[in-house]
């Protein structure tokens, strides 16, 4: 059987949709008390822990809980931490406890993203609250795993669904004729959530260990976004205006000017690579496809 913990958030949901169909037995944690029934235990990371144990045979794990915003981890830095950090390291050690094999969700933002495809063993250089969190979580699991525990790390950077609200909200602008504004300074290498989930399931069959990297082969920013939206439903060009996200009081280290992950070992284990950042936001909006 798998864990997952987090079930509630988007690539934990979108992965426990897929696990199913393809037939594995899944428990996806909640952390919405209304929410919980059979096959989806109550696991509020903001609270103690108590006597919470993995559910009996589980066999691999992935923790997607998390608090995720840069914003939110900039504005309660201890509030959240608790949760990235105390909590998340606290659940890892009563799974591995059980030689329960471990998935854990990083992030790019580990770096400082002065370099486009980082190494998966380069140093650490977060520069925002989030990455320096998660990457406190890492090292943590580095030494776990130096000590053979059955650990995978597993780094993103941003990751697109089908409907993604901010993408959606453009073409919906664009296409009523309204303008909108798109930053600049702000760059994303987008990888689908399709694949991440694929990434998961194969680190999870196999009880993978080790650091693994995805994100799309290069970045693009949100500025030309919106200009590639327009173009791809015949909008007037002229209404993408672009602004400044570091002008605009976005929190320390959203505006790195890389954000690609070296992602050969993916790669060359299961195949499984991004396609290019245009072929990536026409796949998962259907009002792009012709």
């Amino acid at each position: 059987m798998w864990l997952l913990v987090g079930g509630d958030s988007e690539i934990g949901a979108a992965a426990r949709t897929n696990f199913e169909a393809a037939g594995h037995a899944v428990v996806a944690t909640t952390r919405r008390p209304d929410g919980a029934a059979t096959g989806r235990p109550l696991l509020e990371l903001s609270q103690p822990l108590g006597d919470w144990q993995p559910p009996a045979g589980t066999r691999s794990a992935c923790v997607f809980a998390a608090v995720a915003r840069l914003a939110a981890c900039a504005g309660d830095p201890q509030g959240s931490a608790h949760i990235n950090v105390t909590q998340t390291l606290g659940v890892i050690e009563r799974l591995l406890a059980r030689d329960i094999h471990v998935v854990f969700l990083s992030t790019n933002q580990v770096f400082d993203g002065r370099t486009p495809n980082v190494a998966p063993d380069a140093p650490a250089s977060p520069v925002s609250e989030y990455g320096r969190q998660k990457a406190r979580t890492e090292a943590a699991l580095k030494e776990r795993m130096a000590d053979g525990a059955p650990l995978a790390i597993l780094r993103l950077g941003k990751v697109v669904s089908p409907g993604m609200a901010l993408i959606d909200g453009w073409i919906g602008q664009l296409a009523a004729g309204k303008s909108i504004r798109c930053f600049r300074d702000m760059m994303m290498a987008p990888t689908p959530t399709a694949l991440v989930v694929q990434a998961i399931e194969a680190l999870m069959a196999e009880r993978r260990a080790g650091i693994y990297q995805l994100t799309g082969p290069r970045d693009v920013a949100y500025s030309e976004v919106g200009r590639f939206l327009a173009r791809q439903i015949g909008a007037d060009a002229g209404l993408v205006t672009e602004g400044s996200a570091a002008e605009a009081g976005v929190p320390e280290g959203a505006t790195p000017p890389n954000t690609t992950l070296d992602s050969r070992r993916l790669s060359a284990l299961y195949g499984l690579e991004a396609a290019d950042a245009w072929d990536v936001i026409e796949a998962v909006n259907t009002r792009l496809r012709p």
